[in-house]
Protein backbone atom coordinates (compact mmCIF):
# COMPACT_ATOMS: atom_id res chain seq x y z
CA UNK A 1 0.00 0.00 0.00
CA UNK A 2 1.38 3.39 -1.01
CA UNK A 3 2.20 5.51 2.06
CA UNK A 4 0.38 8.42 0.38
CA UNK A 5 -2.87 6.60 1.16
CA UNK A 6 -2.20 7.29 4.85
CA UNK A 7 -2.58 10.99 4.03
CA UNK A 8 -5.65 10.31 1.88
CA UNK A 9 -7.30 8.58 4.83
CA UNK A 10 -6.35 11.37 7.24
CA UNK A 11 -7.57 14.13 4.92
CA UNK A 12 -10.89 12.32 4.45
CA UNK A 13 -11.27 11.44 8.12
CA UNK A 14 -10.14 14.63 9.91
CA UNK A 15 -9.03 17.03 7.21
CA UNK A 16 -9.70 20.14 9.29
CA UNK A 17 -7.15 19.18 11.95
CA UNK A 18 -3.70 20.77 11.83
CA UNK A 19 -1.15 18.27 10.52
CA UNK A 20 2.07 20.23 11.00
CA UNK A 21 3.03 23.50 12.62
CA UNK A 22 1.42 25.83 15.12
CA UNK A 23 -2.12 25.08 16.24
CA UNK A 24 -3.16 28.59 15.15
CA UNK A 25 -1.78 28.73 11.61
CA UNK A 26 -0.37 25.30 10.78
CA UNK A 27 -1.06 23.19 7.71
CA UNK A 28 -4.18 21.02 7.96
CA UNK A 29 -4.36 17.42 6.71
CA UNK A 30 -6.62 18.55 3.87
CA UNK A 31 -4.19 21.32 2.89
CA UNK A 32 -1.28 18.88 3.13
CA UNK A 33 -3.04 16.59 0.66
CA UNK A 34 -3.61 19.52 -1.69
CA UNK A 35 0.08 20.41 -1.57
CA UNK A 36 1.14 16.79 -2.11
CA UNK A 37 -1.08 16.38 -5.17
CA UNK A 38 0.27 19.65 -6.54
CA UNK A 39 3.82 18.33 -6.17
CA UNK A 40 2.77 15.04 -7.81
CA UNK A 41 1.40 16.92 -10.83
CA UNK A 42 4.57 19.00 -10.98
CA UNK A 43 6.89 15.98 -10.84
CA UNK A 44 5.13 13.53 -13.13
CA UNK A 45 5.38 9.75 -13.02
CA UNK A 46 8.87 9.66 -14.60
CA UNK A 47 10.54 11.09 -11.48
CA UNK A 48 12.69 8.50 -9.75
CA UNK A 49 13.97 10.26 -6.62
CA UNK A 50 13.12 13.43 -4.69
CA UNK A 51 16.00 14.69 -2.56
CA UNK A 52 15.40 17.05 0.34
CA UNK A 53 18.13 19.27 1.76
CA UNK A 54 16.84 21.15 4.75
CA UNK A 55 15.62 21.07 8.32
CA UNK A 56 12.19 19.96 9.46
CA UNK A 57 9.50 22.24 7.99
CA UNK A 58 6.15 21.92 6.15
CA UNK A 59 8.15 21.11 3.01
CA UNK A 60 9.19 17.78 4.55
CA UNK A 61 5.76 16.07 4.54
CA UNK A 62 4.86 17.77 1.25
CA UNK A 63 7.98 16.30 -0.38
CA UNK A 64 7.51 12.89 1.25
CA UNK A 65 3.88 12.45 0.26
CA UNK A 66 4.28 14.21 -3.10
CA UNK A 67 7.06 11.83 -4.07
CA UNK A 68 5.02 8.84 -2.87
CA UNK A 69 2.05 9.97 -4.96
CA UNK A 70 3.98 9.40 -8.19
CA UNK A 71 5.95 6.36 -7.00
CA UNK A 72 9.24 8.23 -6.55
CA UNK A 73 11.64 7.65 -3.66
CA UNK A 74 11.92 10.36 -1.01
CA UNK A 75 15.54 10.91 0.12
CA UNK A 76 16.11 13.45 2.92
CA UNK A 77 19.83 14.24 3.16
CA UNK A 78 21.97 15.51 6.00
CA UNK A 79 22.00 19.24 5.33
CA UNK A 80 24.76 19.81 7.89
CA UNK A 81 27.52 18.01 6.00
CA UNK A 82 30.07 19.87 3.85
CA UNK A 83 29.00 20.75 0.31
CA UNK A 84 31.44 18.21 -1.14
CA UNK A 85 29.88 15.39 0.90
CA UNK A 86 26.35 16.50 0.03
CA UNK A 87 27.16 16.60 -3.66
CA UNK A 88 28.61 13.09 -3.45
CA UNK A 89 25.38 11.80 -1.89
CA UNK A 90 23.30 13.54 -4.54
CA UNK A 91 25.43 11.96 -7.24
CA UNK A 92 24.63 8.53 -5.83
CA UNK A 93 20.91 9.34 -6.12
CA UNK A 94 21.08 10.70 -9.67
CA UNK A 95 18.87 11.46 -11.43
CA UNK A 96 17.14 13.21 -8.56
CA UNK A 97 14.92 16.27 -8.23
CA UNK A 98 15.65 18.57 -5.27
CA UNK A 99 12.64 19.63 -3.22
CA UNK A 100 11.98 23.35 -3.36
CA UNK A 101 10.09 25.76 -1.09
CA UNK A 102 8.19 26.87 -4.16
CA UNK A 103 6.39 23.53 -4.06
CA UNK A 104 4.25 24.98 -1.28
CA UNK A 105 2.71 27.34 -3.85
CA UNK A 106 1.76 24.73 -6.47
CA UNK A 107 -1.90 24.31 -7.38
CA UNK A 108 -3.51 21.06 -6.14
CA UNK A 109 -4.53 18.24 -8.45
CA UNK A 110 -7.55 16.79 -6.61
CA UNK A 111 -8.32 14.10 -9.17
CA UNK A 112 -4.91 12.44 -8.92
CA UNK A 113 -4.68 9.08 -7.11
CA UNK A 114 -1.46 7.65 -5.63
CA UNK A 115 0.28 5.12 -7.84
CA UNK A 116 0.27 1.50 -6.76
CA UNK A 117 3.96 0.88 -5.99
CA UNK A 118 4.09 -1.18 -2.77
CA UNK A 119 7.43 -2.88 -3.38
CA UNK A 120 9.28 0.21 -4.64
CA UNK A 121 11.50 2.20 -2.25
CA UNK A 122 9.30 4.86 -0.67
CA UNK A 123 12.16 6.30 1.38
CA UNK A 124 15.94 6.24 1.02
CA UNK A 125 17.85 7.06 4.20
CA UNK A 126 21.61 7.27 4.35
CA UNK A 127 23.01 5.60 7.46
CA UNK A 128 25.10 7.77 9.76
CA UNK A 129 28.38 6.20 8.67
CA UNK A 130 30.13 6.19 12.07
CA UNK A 131 32.57 3.48 10.92
CA UNK A 132 32.29 3.39 7.11
CA UNK A 133 30.83 5.16 4.08
CA UNK A 134 27.09 5.79 4.50
CA UNK A 135 24.75 3.30 2.82
CA UNK A 136 21.32 4.28 1.50
CA UNK A 137 18.79 2.07 3.28
CA UNK A 138 15.76 1.45 1.06
CA UNK A 139 12.38 1.22 2.82
CA UNK A 140 9.44 0.14 0.66
CA UNK A 141 5.84 1.32 0.91
CA UNK A 142 4.78 -2.10 2.19
CA UNK A 143 7.45 -2.16 4.89
CA UNK A 144 6.61 1.31 6.18
CA UNK A 145 2.85 0.72 6.18
CA UNK A 146 3.37 -2.66 7.89
CA UNK A 147 5.06 -0.80 10.74
CA UNK A 148 2.26 1.77 10.91
CA UNK A 149 -0.60 -0.74 10.79
CA UNK A 150 1.00 -2.94 13.45
CA UNK A 151 1.67 -0.13 15.93
CA UNK A 152 -0.80 2.74 15.33
CA UNK A 153 -4.60 2.91 15.42
CA UNK A 154 -6.23 5.09 12.77
CA UNK A 155 -7.53 8.39 14.20
CA UNK A 156 -6.49 7.37 17.72
CA UNK A 157 -5.19 10.81 18.69
CA UNK A 158 -7.37 13.34 20.44
CA UNK A 159 -7.83 16.61 18.60
CA UNK A 160 -5.65 18.52 21.08
CA UNK A 161 -2.66 16.16 20.85
CA UNK A 162 0.64 17.39 19.43
CA UNK A 163 4.02 15.70 19.05
CA UNK A 164 7.26 17.67 19.22
CA UNK A 165 9.72 16.31 16.64
CA UNK A 166 13.29 17.44 17.27
CA UNK A 167 15.12 14.79 15.25
CA UNK A 168 16.18 15.84 11.73
CA UNK A 169 14.16 14.66 8.70
CA UNK A 170 16.98 12.32 7.60
CA UNK A 171 16.55 10.26 10.82
CA UNK A 172 14.22 7.25 10.48
CA UNK A 173 12.39 8.46 13.60
CA UNK A 174 11.53 11.68 11.76
CA UNK A 175 9.96 9.71 8.90
CA UNK A 176 8.14 7.40 11.33
CA UNK A 177 6.82 10.37 13.30
CA UNK A 178 5.29 11.92 10.18
CA UNK A 179 3.67 8.70 9.00
CA UNK A 180 2.38 7.57 12.39
CA UNK A 181 1.12 11.05 13.32
CA UNK A 182 -0.70 11.34 10.00
CA UNK A 183 -2.42 8.00 10.49
CA UNK A 184 -3.28 8.77 14.13
CA UNK A 185 -4.40 12.35 13.42
CA UNK A 186 -1.82 14.00 15.68
CA UNK A 187 -0.32 17.43 14.98
CA UNK A 188 3.44 17.53 14.38
CA UNK A 189 5.33 20.44 15.92
CA UNK A 190 8.76 20.65 14.24
CA UNK A 191 11.84 21.92 16.06
CA UNK A 192 14.35 22.55 13.23
CA UNK A 193 17.34 23.21 15.49
CA UNK A 194 17.55 21.53 18.88
CA UNK A 195 18.65 23.09 22.12
CA UNK A 196 17.23 22.10 25.51
CA UNK A 197 15.97 25.61 26.12
CA UNK A 198 14.22 25.78 22.74
CA UNK A 199 12.74 22.31 23.27
CA UNK A 200 11.26 23.30 26.64
CA UNK A 201 10.01 26.66 25.35
CA UNK A 202 8.25 25.16 22.30
CA UNK A 203 6.83 22.26 24.29
CA UNK A 204 5.19 24.71 26.70
CA UNK A 205 4.08 27.24 24.08
CA UNK A 206 2.49 24.59 21.83
CA UNK A 207 1.08 22.57 24.75
CA UNK A 208 2.86 19.47 23.47
CA UNK A 209 1.46 16.12 24.62
CA UNK A 210 3.96 13.76 22.95
CA UNK A 211 7.64 13.97 22.07
CA UNK A 212 10.51 11.88 20.76
CA UNK A 213 14.16 12.52 21.60
CA UNK A 214 17.45 10.73 21.21
CA UNK A 215 19.37 10.03 24.46
CA UNK A 216 21.80 12.92 24.02
CA UNK A 217 18.86 15.32 23.74
CA UNK A 218 17.21 13.94 26.87
CA UNK A 219 20.47 14.22 28.79
CA UNK A 220 20.70 17.92 27.89
CA UNK A 221 17.02 18.51 28.70
CA UNK A 222 17.53 16.88 32.11
CA UNK A 223 20.54 19.08 32.84
CA UNK A 224 18.61 22.22 31.82
CA UNK A 225 15.62 21.29 33.98
CA UNK A 226 17.77 20.55 37.00
CA UNK A 227 19.30 24.01 36.64
CA UNK A 228 15.88 25.68 36.33
CA UNK A 229 13.15 24.33 38.64
CA UNK A 230 10.52 26.31 36.70
CA UNK A 231 11.30 24.47 33.45
CA UNK A 232 8.37 22.06 33.36
CA UNK A 233 6.04 20.82 30.61
CA UNK A 234 2.70 20.13 32.34
CA UNK A 235 0.93 18.97 29.17
CA UNK A 236 3.48 16.28 28.28
CA UNK A 237 1.78 12.88 28.47
CA UNK A 238 4.23 10.65 26.59
CA UNK A 239 7.97 10.96 26.08
CA UNK A 240 9.60 8.43 23.74
CA UNK A 241 13.31 8.01 23.35
CA UNK A 242 15.56 5.91 21.12
CA UNK A 243 18.17 6.02 18.39
CA UNK A 244 20.99 4.84 20.64
CA UNK A 245 21.43 3.38 24.12
CA UNK A 246 19.88 5.33 26.96
CA UNK A 247 22.14 5.44 30.04
CA UNK A 248 20.10 4.29 33.04
CA UNK A 249 21.31 7.11 35.36
CA UNK A 250 20.06 9.72 32.87
CA UNK A 251 16.72 7.92 32.57
CA UNK A 252 16.30 7.78 36.35
CA UNK A 253 16.87 11.52 36.60
CA UNK A 254 14.38 12.13 33.78
CA UNK A 255 11.72 9.97 35.46
CA UNK A 256 12.07 12.09 38.59
CA UNK A 257 11.72 15.33 36.61
CA UNK A 258 8.68 14.11 34.62
CA UNK A 259 6.70 12.19 37.28
CA UNK A 260 3.38 12.44 35.41
CA UNK A 261 4.75 11.57 31.96
CA UNK A 262 4.65 8.10 30.44
CA UNK A 263 8.08 7.10 29.13
CA UNK A 264 8.53 4.86 26.09
CA UNK A 265 11.81 3.30 24.97
CA UNK A 266 11.60 2.66 21.23
CA UNK A 267 14.39 0.47 19.83
CA UNK A 268 14.81 0.07 16.11
CA UNK A 269 17.08 0.61 13.16
CA UNK A 270 16.88 2.55 9.94
CA UNK A 271 16.77 -0.82 8.18
CA UNK A 272 13.71 -1.96 10.17
CA UNK A 273 11.44 0.99 9.29
CA UNK A 274 11.84 2.30 12.85
CA UNK A 275 10.71 0.58 16.05
CA UNK A 276 10.96 -3.18 16.62
CA UNK A 277 10.87 -3.21 20.45
CA UNK A 278 9.05 -1.07 23.00
CA UNK A 279 9.31 -0.62 26.76
CA UNK A 280 6.05 1.11 27.66
CA UNK A 281 5.03 3.58 30.38
CA UNK A 282 3.70 1.00 32.85
CA UNK A 283 6.82 -1.12 32.41
CA UNK A 284 8.97 1.92 33.18
CA UNK A 285 7.00 2.64 36.34
CA UNK A 286 7.05 -0.95 37.58
CA UNK A 287 10.77 -1.36 36.93
CA UNK A 288 11.62 2.00 38.50
CA UNK A 289 9.69 1.24 41.67
CA UNK A 290 10.53 -2.45 42.07
CA UNK A 291 12.81 -3.68 44.88
CA UNK A 292 13.53 -6.83 42.85
CA UNK A 293 16.88 -6.49 41.04
CA UNK A 294 15.74 -8.54 38.01
CA UNK A 295 12.64 -6.36 37.55
CA UNK A 296 14.46 -3.10 38.20
CA UNK A 297 17.08 -4.11 35.64
CA UNK A 298 14.40 -3.93 32.96
CA UNK A 299 14.63 -0.16 33.14
CA UNK A 300 17.78 -0.68 31.11
CA UNK A 301 16.02 -2.87 28.55
CA UNK A 302 14.34 -1.89 25.29
CA UNK A 303 11.21 -3.86 26.16
CA UNK A 304 9.64 -6.54 24.01
CA UNK A 305 9.06 -6.87 20.25
CA UNK A 306 6.17 -4.97 18.67
CA UNK A 307 3.42 -6.89 16.85
CA UNK A 308 4.55 -8.36 13.55
CA UNK A 309 8.23 -8.57 14.49
CA UNK A 310 10.19 -11.68 15.45
CA UNK A 311 13.40 -11.19 17.43
CA UNK A 312 16.09 -13.61 18.54
CA UNK A 313 19.62 -13.46 19.91
CA UNK A 314 22.08 -15.79 18.19
CA UNK A 315 25.73 -15.92 19.30
CA UNK A 316 25.11 -12.73 21.24
CA UNK A 317 23.77 -10.80 18.22
CA UNK A 318 20.24 -9.42 17.93
CA UNK A 319 18.46 -10.56 14.76
CA UNK A 320 15.00 -9.51 13.57
CA UNK A 321 12.54 -10.33 10.82
CA UNK A 322 9.03 -9.31 9.84
CA UNK A 323 7.07 -7.43 7.20
CA UNK A 324 8.53 -4.08 8.25
CA UNK A 325 12.15 -5.27 8.10
CA UNK A 326 14.06 -4.16 5.01
CA UNK A 327 17.76 -4.89 5.03
CA UNK A 328 17.89 -3.50 1.47
CA UNK A 329 20.33 -0.83 0.35
CA UNK A 330 20.54 1.19 -2.83
CA UNK A 331 22.84 -0.62 -5.25
CA UNK A 332 23.58 -3.50 -2.87
CA UNK A 333 22.32 -7.00 -2.29
CA UNK A 334 19.88 -7.67 0.56
CA UNK A 335 21.45 -7.98 4.00
CA UNK A 336 18.82 -10.47 5.18
CA UNK A 337 19.74 -14.14 5.26
CA UNK A 338 17.82 -16.83 3.40
CA UNK A 339 15.36 -17.23 6.27
CA UNK A 340 14.61 -13.49 6.26
CA UNK A 341 16.58 -12.59 9.40
CA UNK A 342 18.36 -9.23 9.49
CA UNK A 343 21.60 -9.42 11.46
CA UNK A 344 21.62 -6.07 13.28
CA UNK A 345 25.20 -6.06 14.54
CA UNK A 346 23.88 -5.13 17.99
CA UNK A 347 24.97 -7.26 20.93
CA UNK A 348 22.20 -8.23 23.30
CA UNK A 349 20.29 -10.71 25.42
CA UNK A 350 16.71 -11.64 26.33
CA UNK A 351 15.53 -12.34 29.89
CA UNK A 352 13.06 -15.00 31.01
CA UNK A 353 10.07 -12.67 30.47
CA UNK A 354 11.08 -11.74 26.93
CA UNK A 355 12.64 -8.33 27.68
CA UNK A 356 15.42 -7.43 25.27
CA UNK A 357 18.67 -5.87 26.47
CA UNK A 358 20.91 -4.10 23.95
CA UNK A 359 24.53 -4.07 25.07
CA UNK A 360 25.90 -1.98 22.21
CA UNK A 361 27.42 -2.54 18.81
CA UNK A 362 29.50 -5.66 18.43
CA UNK A 363 32.50 -3.63 17.28
CA UNK A 364 32.26 -1.37 20.37
CA UNK A 365 33.26 -4.22 22.72
CA UNK A 366 36.60 -3.60 24.47
CA UNK A 367 38.84 -6.67 24.56
CA UNK A 368 41.40 -6.31 27.35
CA UNK A 369 43.68 -9.23 28.03
CA UNK A 370 41.12 -11.63 26.55
CA UNK A 371 38.27 -10.20 28.64
CA UNK A 372 35.27 -8.65 26.83
CA UNK A 373 34.22 -5.38 28.44
CA UNK A 374 30.96 -3.59 27.62
CA UNK A 375 31.34 0.22 27.36
CA UNK A 376 27.70 0.64 28.45
CA UNK A 377 28.35 -0.69 31.95
CA UNK A 378 31.33 1.62 32.46
CA UNK A 379 29.48 4.63 31.02
CA UNK A 380 26.53 4.08 33.36
CA UNK A 381 28.87 3.93 36.35
CA UNK A 382 30.63 7.12 35.29
CA UNK A 383 27.27 8.87 35.00
CA UNK A 384 26.44 8.00 38.60
CA UNK A 385 29.33 10.16 39.77
CA UNK A 386 27.95 13.54 40.91
CA UNK A 387 30.30 15.58 38.72
CA UNK A 388 29.78 13.71 35.41
CA UNK A 389 27.05 14.79 33.00
CA UNK A 390 27.99 12.80 29.87
CA UNK A 391 30.44 9.99 29.17
CA UNK A 392 31.74 7.90 26.26
CA UNK A 393 33.93 4.84 26.77
CA UNK A 394 36.02 3.15 24.05
CA UNK A 395 38.95 0.80 23.76
CA UNK A 396 42.32 2.34 22.96
CA UNK A 397 45.32 0.34 21.72
CA UNK A 398 47.66 -1.15 24.30
CA UNK A 399 50.80 -3.18 23.47
CA UNK A 400 50.57 -5.40 26.54
CA UNK A 401 46.79 -5.93 26.96
CA UNK A 402 45.55 -5.43 23.41
CA UNK A 403 43.21 -2.65 24.51
CA UNK A 404 42.77 -0.51 27.58
CA UNK A 405 39.74 1.45 28.70
CA UNK A 406 39.51 5.08 27.70
CA UNK A 407 36.83 7.58 28.69
CA UNK A 408 35.82 11.03 27.51
CA UNK A 409 33.62 12.84 30.02
CA UNK A 410 31.71 16.11 30.27
CA UNK A 411 31.27 17.66 33.69
CA UNK A 412 28.05 19.02 35.12
CA UNK A 413 27.62 22.80 34.89
CA UNK A 414 29.61 24.72 37.46
CA UNK A 415 31.14 21.59 39.04
CA UNK A 416 34.88 20.88 38.68
CA UNK A 417 35.82 17.33 37.68
CA UNK A 418 38.49 15.51 39.68
CA UNK A 419 39.67 12.77 37.31
CA UNK A 420 41.36 10.75 40.07
CA UNK A 421 38.17 10.83 42.15
CA UNK A 422 36.12 9.71 39.16
CA UNK A 423 38.48 6.80 38.47
CA UNK A 424 38.40 5.77 42.13
CA UNK A 425 34.59 5.82 42.01
CA UNK A 426 34.54 3.47 39.02
CA UNK A 427 37.14 1.18 40.64
CA UNK A 428 35.06 0.91 43.81
CA UNK A 429 32.02 -0.20 41.81
CA UNK A 430 33.51 -2.24 38.95
CA UNK A 431 37.06 -3.15 39.92
CA UNK A 432 40.35 -2.21 38.36
CA UNK A 433 39.88 -4.15 35.11
CA UNK A 434 37.01 -1.87 34.03
CA UNK A 435 38.42 1.38 35.38
CA UNK A 436 39.37 3.85 32.62
CA UNK A 437 43.13 4.30 32.37
CA UNK A 438 42.84 7.24 29.99
CA UNK A 439 40.35 9.98 30.92
CA UNK A 440 39.85 13.24 29.05
CA UNK A 441 37.50 15.98 30.24
CA UNK A 442 35.87 17.96 27.44
CA UNK A 443 33.10 20.50 26.91
CA UNK A 444 31.07 18.30 24.55
CA UNK A 445 31.15 14.75 23.21
CA UNK A 446 31.42 14.30 19.43
CA UNK A 447 28.13 13.13 17.91
CA UNK A 448 26.71 12.28 14.53
CA UNK A 449 23.94 14.47 13.14
CA UNK A 450 21.41 11.95 14.47
CA UNK A 451 22.71 12.13 18.04
CA UNK A 452 24.84 8.98 18.27
CA UNK A 453 28.23 9.17 19.96
CA UNK A 454 30.91 9.28 17.28
CA UNK A 455 33.16 6.69 18.85
CA UNK A 456 35.85 6.83 16.20
CA UNK A 457 36.34 10.54 17.04
CA UNK A 458 36.41 9.74 20.77
CA UNK A 459 39.01 7.03 20.14
CA UNK A 460 41.13 9.34 17.97
CA UNK A 461 41.12 12.04 20.63
CA UNK A 462 42.03 9.63 23.41
CA UNK A 463 44.96 8.21 21.47
CA UNK A 464 46.54 11.45 20.30
CA UNK A 465 49.75 12.53 22.13
CA UNK A 466 49.36 14.99 25.01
Amino acid sequence: MNVALLLEMAADGFGERVAIGSRTDGLTFAALRDHATGVAAHLGSDTRTVALLGATSPLVPVALFGAAWVGASYAPLNFRVPTETRDALLARLAPAVEADEGWLDLAPDPGRSPLDSPSKPAVLLFTSGTTAEPKAAALSHDQLTAYIFNTVEFGAADEHEAVLVAVPPFHVAGVAALLSSTYAGRRVVPLPHFSPEAWLDVARAEEVTHAFVVPTMLARIVTAMESDPAARVPTLQHLAYGGSRMPTPILERALALFPDTGFVNAYGLTETSSTVCVLGPDEHRVAHASPEPAVRARLGSVGRPVPGVELRVTDGEIQVRGDQVSGEYLGRASQRDQAGWLHTGDRGSIDAEGYVFVEGRGDDTIIRGGENLAPAEIEDTLLRHPTVAHAAVVGVPDEEWGERVGAMIVGRPGVPVDVDAVRSFVRSHLGSLKTPEVVVVTDELPHTATGKILRRAVRADLTRPR
